[in-house]
């Protein structure tokens, strides 16, 4: 139902997007909504005084018809940006020339892997810009359904490579930097555009072993939900002040997201203090109508939209409001104010983007196509896939030496150009694959695809084999992609799809130089790979986006120096064997290896946060001022600050050095916290901060500053309660530590966050 939905709300698409009321000479040109002297929630709610009761049931889908007399342009609320401005309902891509393209950054598991915040408020800003683009050209409207900021817990999970990784302190600087670049700052007078955290919450699962996402019941503990699966939300509502919010298809305990008051209420708006009359909560699409079937949560269509509308969910991306609010009302399941308290927060958010504004009094009226694809933003994509592609294993092959000449492309994504994109993706000024780029670098390439991605023949291989032996060098390109994970399909192993394993092994006998470029959003198990002497290097690549196969070359050939890291674990083929997806529990049990580094009990292939250099770094941590901190006394010294999670606890100053001799390169500064601290069973470690450092020369270092907070220390109890423990404490630079330095907390425990009960 979802998929059809797509099609007929895109179908629409062209009568929906946005334009602007006409607040000069329109039927509302002497109203309170056009008086931009007036609150944005004045404004909505005079505007929403004037709907019917048909007009308001009318405007609660997300393909709204607005209202024509009263001169109340249609609006399409779903637009997607994932990493680009991208196809989607509301969105129209023009068929060539002006806006018929936008840029196309690396999705965000890549971009991720970069550990370079500033780098993602760039990236927003950009985004948002052309977004602004667009909709002046009536080509889009403002609200756009992103970021997806659920946790990757799961290595199988087909929309993990929307997201930025599997830690949750990880995720919540990347999402807070992401949406003050996307909405133009904490509270602006004018917004850029409205970013929407999603899919609020427990979302990992798309359809594996007949559990399909639409009628999943994920069951989690108090524990997990406060300490994994909300923190990133937490920094969206509370700290980053995003504009809106989308609940998920799952149930959560036993009551869908999208109807459950203890999510949408409780912990979002009481809790989270996430109050402002203009943000406001999306549905997932179909995700209404699923509180009825297949969840079966709700006996009548009308309960189900009243359940709905009541916990706390403004707009329906579906039919089911539209279809069935009149309904629900004349049986008496909700009230009016309820209704308008939806329409007033989805419209007031508009007032924050100067919707109802004359051109000249807002500044982002005038953006137009000469801020699309600019040179900064050609550039920035091309960045943000250098800093994210991760060596994984270099024998001292890489750089490739300069007396190669002739390079063997082979693979499935060795000319590879939509699938740079992933998914939610938008179309870009161009796509260079890595065949292209090494031609652009003068090499002579013998290319042949070889095998699919989920190939199980060997039919292809004499011709790839012909090119290997034609070649100085082996480059093969290959892994999963979007046919094997995606939205709606989660995969069950974690090997190397199809028979490339074997494919790279007898590529491997050939003695020549093998550089196995490892792509997509999962990581899989590359044990078949690292111990072979045959396969002399292994970079991640990701989804690298539109320069991503210039990215990769350069890397290769030595013009850029690989620095990521990766930002989820890479587990063993059997990890899929230990525990199911439906698993949603985080600690290690006798049923259960543990979930994340943080957890996982066994020995990951590569680490989270491993990545290699062509260089070697030495790196020194600073020590604690003090051996001992009192919990009191570190409390006391909050007084007066909003949240005490956040409350500055000590600044460690992290010196890195280049000790090689040729070859500049960024550095990522990883810190973690360790220690038996808190309820059992202690985590392995945690990470608490991180920076990259930028072109440190041979010879040369750099210091980051690493700031931590009483929040950095802390552990959540049984009760979702952030708790600050006495004991030990270690930090650990890097996922190896490489340095530490340790400190005690005495005292009494002292909680920093009540968590609201159930």
């Amino acid at each position: 139902m979802a998929v059809l939905l797509a099609l007929s709300t895109l179908a629409l698409a062209g009568q929906a997007f946005a334009s602007f009321p006409d607040c000069a000479t329109g039927p509302l040109a002497n109203n309170t909504v056009c008086d931009t002297s007036a609150t944005p929630i004045e404004r909505a709610t005079a505007l929403i005084s004037l709907f019917t009761f048909e007009e308001k049931v009318n405007n609660t889908g997300n393909t709204s018809p607005g209202v024509p007399r009263l001169g109340l342009p249609a609006y399409q609320w779903w637009q997607e940006g994932l990493h680009g401005v991208a196809e989607s309902p509301g969105v129209i891509f023009a068929e060539s020339g002006e806006y018929s393209y936008a840029t196309s950054f690396p999705q965000p598991i890549l971009m991720g892997a970069a550990f370079d915040d500033p780098l993602i408020n760039r990236v927003a800003t950009i985004v948002s810009t052309e977004a602004r683009a667009f909709s002046n050209a009536n080509r889009s409207g403002l609200d756009f359904w992103t970021p997806n900021i659920n946790p990757f817990k799961d290595p199988r999970w087909g929309r993990g490579q929307e997201t930025p990784g599997e830690d949750p302190f990880h995720l919540q600087s990347y999402v807070y930097n992401l949406i003050t670049g996307l909405q133009g700052g904490l509270d602006p007078e004018y917004k850029r555009i409205v970013a929407t955290c999603k899919h609020f919450a427990g979302y990992d699962l798309e359809n594996w072993e007949g559990n399909v996402r639409y009628g999943f019941d994920a069951l989690i503990s108090i524990q997990d939900l406060s300490e994994f699966y909300t923190r990133s939300f937490q920094t969206c509502a509370r700290d980053a002040n995003v504009g809106a919010f989308m609940c998920s298809y799952n149930a959560v305990n036993g009551v869908p997201s999208c109807a459950n008051s203890y999510l949408l209420q409780d912990i979002l708006r009481d809790h989270w203090g996430w109050t402002n009359e203009d943000q406001w909560v999306t549905s997932d699409c179909d995700a209404i109508q699923n509180i009825y079937e297949p969840h079966y949560y709700a006996p009548t269509r009308e309960l189900t939209v009243a359940d709905a509308i009541n916990a706390g969910t403004d707009l329906d991306c579906g039919t089911y409001y539209p279809a069935h609010l009149s309904a629900a009302y004349d049986e008496g399941l909700y009230n009016i104010s309820t209704l308008d308290r939806a329409l007033i927060r989805q419209y007031a958010s508009l007032v924050k983007l100067g919707y109802f504004d004359p051109a000249e009094n807002q500044p982002y009226r005038y953006i137009g196509w000469e801020n699309v694809s600019t040179p900064e933003a050609q550039e920035l994509a091309y960045t943000a896939a250098v800093e994210g592609i991760t060596l994984l294993k270099n024998d001292g092959t890489l750089p490739l030496s300069p007396e190669i000449k002739t390079l063997a492309l082979i693979g499935p994504w060795a000319n590879a150009t939509t699938q740079m994109q992933g998914n939610y993706y938008g179309q870009p000024p161009y796509l260079i694959s890595p065949l292209m780029a090494a031609e652009a670098l003068g090499y002579t390439v013998y290319y042949s695809p070889g095998p699919g991605v989920d190939d199980p023949t060997t039919s292809s291989f004499p011709a790839a084999f012909a090119a290997a032996e034609a070649a100085d060098a082996i480059i093969y390109a290959g892994g999963i992609d979007t046919t094997v994970e995606a939205e709606g399909m989660d995969r069950y192993t974690l090997d190397w799809p199809g028979v490339q394993p074997d494919f790279i092994d007898q590529l491997s006998q050939f003695g020549k130089p093998l550089i196995v470029l490892q792509m997509g959003g999962g990581q899989i198990d590359d044990s078949c790979l690292t111990p072979n002497p045959g396969v002399n290097a292994l970079i991640w690549g990701g989804y690298p986006g539109q320069s991503g196969g210039t990215a990769l070359l350069d890397i290769i050939v030595g013009k850029a120096a690989p620095a990521g890291r990766l930002p989820i674990t890479q587990y063993p083929i059997d990890y899929v064997y230990q525990i199911p997806m439906t698993d949603m529990a985080l600690r290690p049990s006798a049923t259960s290896p543990g979930r994340t580094y943080m957890w996982y009990t066994g020995t990951p292939v590569f680490p989270f946060g491993y990545g290699l250099h062509y260089t070697n770094f030495t790196s020194t941590l600073a020590q604690p001022s003090a051996a001992t901190y009192d919990i009191a006394t570190l409390v006391g010294g909050c007084a007066g600050v909003a949240h005490p999670d956040l409350c500055a606890f000590e600044s460690f100053a992290v010196n890195v050095t280049n000790t090689g001799s040729t070859t500049t390169s960024d550095y990522v500064a990883l810190l973690f916290l360790a220690g038996e601290h808190g309820p059992a069973p202690y985590p392995n470690k945690v990470l608490v901060a991180y920076d990259r450092l930028h072109a440190i020369a041979p010879g040369s270092s750099q210091t980051a500053t690493l700031n931590l907070t009483l929040g950095s220390l802390a552990r959540v109890d049984d009760y979702g309660n952030t708790v600050l423990y006495p004991g030990e404490y270690e930090l650990q630079l890097d996922y190896d530590a490489q340095a530490t330095a340790s400190f005690t907390l005495t005292g009494e425990q002292a909680v920093l966050d009540y968590w609201p009960q159930p």
